[in-house]
């Protein structure tokens, strides 16, 4: 498998960070109403789409090696360390904002982690099947 079909499959996860940007700059009125930040969303939709990134980027590295745990360690690799920036994400959130943060806008990129998460799951699982075919 090569790395131009890991980069392909990283299109789903672009596409998913563009379109739930463009909900959240367009819908900021109707999110106002629900008590819910858009900026948090916003913030934490790119810190989520970052986080996926370096996460792909390891697993696309280690995709050519011939040692199944190999792959499997970066895979979890770069899940703990998606988890660990989100973590450090709202950490420095909650030091900036301190008690007035937003309560929703959290739960939202909770959300979106989860998101984020189950896509790259789907993703990483086709291209196992695919390189078992090859």
């Amino acid at each position: 498998m090569s790395n131009i079909s890991v980069s392909r499959s990283f299109r789903p996860l672009l596409l998913l960070f563009v379109i739930t940007t463009a909900l959240f700059i367009t819908s900021r009125a109707r999110f106002a109403r629900w008590n819910v930040d858009a900026d948090v969303l916003i913030i934490g939709n790119l810190v989520l789409f970052a986080a996926a990134a370096v996460s792909f980027y390891l697993f696309s590295r280690s995709w050519n090696s011939r040692n199944p745990q190999a792959i499997l360690r970066t895979v979890y690799g770069g899940m703990f360390s998606k988890m660990m920036i989100c973590l450090i994400a709202v950490i420095i959130y909650l030091s900036i904002v301190g008690k007035g943060f937003n309560k929703a806008g959290i739960i939202g990129c909770m959300f979106l982690y989860v998101l984020y998460t189950t896509l790259e799951v789907v993703i990483l699982m086709k291209l196992s099947k695919q390189k078992k075919n090859v």
